[in-house]
């Protein structure tokens, strides 16, 4: 399953590591950070819970950039 959340980021280099950042967690398959459109793209691994996985995915992207924001 792949869903598409809002992000808030403040540099090309932030998104990069933030998508970096975000293949590591359990529970992703894939995933895609784009700073112009301030969109992140997630494939989920099968039988991963969306919900938790965007829980650590989002403390993992808090760990790059403090103040980044994703709407869940």
């Amino acid at each position: 399953m792949k869903k598409t959340y809002k992000i808030e980021v403040d540099c090309a280099n932030c998104a990069n590591l933030m998508e970096e950042t975000t293949k590591k967690v359990a529970g992703v398959a894939g995933a895609t950070v784009n700073f112009m459109t301030q969109k992140m793209s997630v494939e989920f691994a099968e039988g991963a819970d969306p919900k938790a996985v965007m829980q650590a995915v989002l403390k993992a992207c808090k760990k790059v950039e403090p103040d980044c924001e994703i709407e869940l």
